[in-house]
């Protein structure tokens, strides 16, 4: 995961950059970039370990958007739709509020 964020950090930075980045690899223990073929400027490993630690933050923050879509995945919303419209029920209106509030946007973890 750390490698994710290494390499998201230099895209960030530098958009499509050209280079090799082995972030965890011997030669790169301090998330040095091992080879830059890039014609813009390398950044440096300090901007790049600062924009890893805002992606980790921000990672973080979204933890609740990521677990709500994996539950939203797992409802069949459509059959629930037609069925609401067909029978006059609010069940996938029901099921839609639980999982939010299963998982709230304050990111405080899974409400049981």
């Amino acid at each position: 995961m750390e490698n994710d964020f290494y390499k998201n950090a230099i895209n960030s930075l530098i958009p499509n950059a050209k280079g090799h980045f082995r972030s965890g690899h011997e030669l790169a223990k301090d998330n040095s970039i091992i080879e830059w073929y890039d014609e813009r400027t390398k950044p440096t490993v300090s901007a790049i370990q600062t924009e890893m630690t805002r992606l980790q933050a921000e990672y973080v923050t979204l933890e609740y958007a990521r677990n709500r879509k994996a539950e939203y995945d797992a409802l069949n919303q459509f059959e629930l739709i037609s069925d609401d419209t067909i029978n006059g029920t609010t069940t996938h209106k029901d099921a839609v509020e639980a999982v939010k509030t299963k998982w709230p946007k304050d990111n405080s973890g899974p409400v049981e």
